[in-house]
């Protein structure tokens, strides 16, 4: 049966998210979950942090805003 360390478990887990681990890596991520309360406690993190983050603005930005904001990124990733 495959064994996932830790740090290994950590690369894994968006694709154990997504559904897109085999049957047996799956199965290799529960059961380190379910022995490692490192990582059960990081997987629940994760979660919480995905439905927070992942939940629709409250508001939309102001046209104004998003391309000043835009305009930002594009200079900083060309610094």
């Amino acid at each position: 049966m495959k064994r996932f360390t830790c740090g290994e478990l950590v690369e894994v887990i968006t694709a154990y998210l997504d559904h897109a681990l085999d049957e047996p890596s799956h199965v290799a991520v529960e059961t380190h979950l379910a022995c490692c309360d490192d990582c059960g406690h990081f997987f629940d993190q994760f979660r919480v942090t995905i439905r927070v983050v992942g939940a629709p603005p409250p508001e939309k930005l102001s046209d104004r805003t998003r391309d000043r904001l835009m305009s930002a990124f594009r200079n900083r990733r060309q610094s």
